[in-house]
């Protein structure tokens, strides 16, 4: 973390900005500069992406307030990680994640490039990167569930007994 007053004074400032937006979406320029100064103060960066990626402001306000005090931060932190994550949305989440599975696995067969000697179409791929809708604890709470297996890089795939339902 960092510990530098002129930090989190220009991320006030450009706070100030993307509020001034009538939709902070939009304020692409101010984003990118918040991304940059954020990575420079060494907050986590799947958090860190997924604020700036949604364009999270109530996130960057959290963001702010976690490098104006650390420790007071970090106690919050692990209340919101104790909190149980909604019942609904992991079923949104995985409803999502099968069906971005099944048009990746669409994609994957409708290709012309198939070798002469191949029997058909197989099963090339095992992960795909899931939706990103939903933030990274949802899905750590599938896996955590064994609704969802993590392999790597971002990467999570159906379970062997599960990947038949599709």
């Amino acid at each position: 973390m960092t510990d530098d007053p002129t930090t989190v004074a220009k991320l006030d400032e450009l706070l100030t900005a993307i509020r001034g937006y009538d939709d902070p979406r939009r304020a692409g320029t101010e984003w990118k500069q918040v991304y940059k100064l954020l990575q420079k103060a060494g907050l986590p960066a799947g958090r860190l992406s997924g604020v700036v990626g949604m364009r999270d402001v109530a996130g960057l306000v959290e963001l702010i307030d976690q490098l104006r005090s650390p420790a007071a931060a970090a106690s919050a932190a692990e209340a919101a990680e104790a909190a149980a994550i909604d019942p609904d949305t992991c079923k949104r989440a995985m409803k999502a994640f099968r069906k971005r599975q099944a048009l990746t696995r669409l994609d994957d067969e409708s290709k012309l490039g198939r070798g002469p000697l191949s029997k058909g179409p197989d099963d090339s791929f095992a992960a795909i990167v899931p939706p990103h809708e939903w933030p990274e604890p949802v899905w750590q709470e599938l896996v955590r569930q064994g609704k969802l297996r993590y392999l790597s890089q971002g990467f999570y795939e159906l379970p062997k007994d599960q990947s038949s339902k599709d």
